[in-house]
This record gives structure tokens, C-alpha cells and sequence, in this order.
């Protein structure tokens, strides 16, 4: 009896639906790794080496580096404030900062059929992110405007913000970070007529460098009548930018 409910307990830990602060996570690995393919095919992909670590053992090594950085830096890890420090980074690196590096966690995209047949513009504004500059590994965060023309289907719309915090959620540039958002609705909708417009502020410019607290970069990809159609793309730039 006492091995019947190990089992049960065992198979109910590993089937019930994992959790992200206390939210349900609905991943879709299948449509991940179809995603990546297509990035990988337009030129967009992060350059990523495949690694056989998991999450624990990926935790461990970046922890025992962030030790030397301390040290090297002359903290006292015996401090009770230092203690934790290089533990907490290390976590926040693969279980955060980092996550979208893995398309087994590339969110569940529900999308439904476009059954109005409705052929205007759908436009979500101001989907807040938070990145990490892949070349000094410090925070740029900001606001993006998608936009899509349905063609056969529709997209759940909490799904856009979930794609951009996707790809926002590994080390990247915004240039590209703008494409693999870009051609990942592109494969998801099936359609050319994707808008996606990116501001945002890097702190690898107004925290070291030059220093400049105010300026901000902003980029684009626009593609179908939004790229072709002078009346699509300034009524998209006008209501992405009201």
C-alpha cells in the first residue's frame, strides 16, 4: 500500500501542470521548435550553442563563477547581504533573465478561425518588456506595437504579449529581437501583413559609456500591405504611436 501511494504521488507531481508564480504555464515545444526552424531559415536566430546541462546543473556552474567575480571584485562572501548573491544570479540568469532561450518553454499560441472574415488591421499597443543586452549583459526594457491583418485565422490576444516576452527574455539585440517577433507571427498567422514596432531604453547606454539618460532607440519590421501600402502603414504608424 505504502508503494501504491509513492506512485500515485510520483505520478501526480510529474503529470499536474507546472506553475510560474502561481500562474499555469501552457507551452507548446512542438510549435517551438517549428518556430526556431523558421528563424533559423530567415537569418534571425540567436546564435545559440546546444547545450546537455539542465536548469540545476546550468545553476550550479553560473553559480560557482559568480563566486569568483565576486571574489575578484573584493566582496566579502561571507557578508549575510553577499552570501546569497552569486546563488540568486545564477537562478535569475537561467530561471528569468534567460528563459527564452529554451523553445521547450515557447508559450501555447491558441489562435481561431477567422470566421467574420474580418480584413482590417488588429493592433496591440504598449506590450511592456524587459531584455538583456547580449553585449554587456545589463537590462534594456521598453514597449512594442504589433499589428496583423488576419487572413484565416486569429490569434488569442494575451498570445502576443506572450511571444514578445518570449524573445525578450534571453540576451539580443534589439534589431533582432524585432525580426524573431516578426517572422514568429509570420509562421504562426500564415499571413505577410505583420507590424511590429519597438521603443526602448538601454542601460548599456545611460549607465556606462556615454552616459546619456534621455534617448531612447526605436526600430521596425514591417511586411505585406504594411510594408507596400502607404495608407496601411501610416494608419498603423499613427495608431501605434497615438
Amino acid at each position: 500500500e505504502s508503494l501504491l501511494f509513492w506512485l500515485g504521488f510520483i505520478i501526480l507531481y510529474v503529470t499536474k501542470p507546472h506553475t510560474k508564480n502561481g500562474e499555469k504555464m501552457k507551452t507548446d515545444r512542438k510549435l517551438g521548435n517549428q518556430v526556431k526552424k523558421y528563424l533559423i531559415d530567415n537569418g534571425v536566430e540567436t546564435p545559440i550553442v546546444e547545450s546537455e546541462l539542465n536548469a540545476e546543473e546550468k545553476i550550479e556552474l553560473i553559480e560557482e563563477n559568480m563566486e569568483v567575480v565576486i571574489d575578484v571584485l573584493g566582496l566579502d562572501r561571507e557578508d549575510d547581504s553577499i552570501s546569497g548573491t552569486a546563488n540568486r544570479v545564477a537562478k535569475m540568469y537561467v530561471s528569468e533573465l534567460c528563459s527564452g532561450l529554451s523553445y521547450n518553454e515557447f508559450p501555447k499560441v491558441s489562435v481561431f478561425e477567422n470566421k467574420m472574415g474580418y480584413d482590417q488591421m488588429v493592433v496591440q499597443k504598449d506590450i511592456t518588456f524587459h531584455s538583456m543586452c547580449e553585449h554587456h549583459f545589463v537590462n534594456f526594457n521598453g514597449f512594442a506595437q504589433i499589428a496583423y491583418i488576419p487572413n484565416d485565422t486569429v490569434v488569442g490576444l494575451s498570445k502576443l504579449n506572450r511571444i514578445v516576452n518570449f524573445f525578450a527574455r534571453r540576451p539580443q539585440v534589439q534589431e533582432r529581437l524585432t525580426e524573431q517577433i516578426f517572422y514568429a507571427l509570420k509562421y504562426i498567422l500564415n499571413t505577410d501583413n505583420i507590424a511590429v514596432l519597438i521603443s526602448a531604453e538601454h542601460l548599456c547606454v545611460k549607465s556606462r559609456g556615454i552616459g546619456d539618460q534621455s534617448s531612447g532607440m526605436t526600430t521596425s519590421k514591417l511586411g505585406g500591405h504594411f510594408f507596400d501600402k502607404q495608407s496601411v502603414r501610416s494608419e498603423f504608424m499613427s495608431l501605434a504611436n497615438r
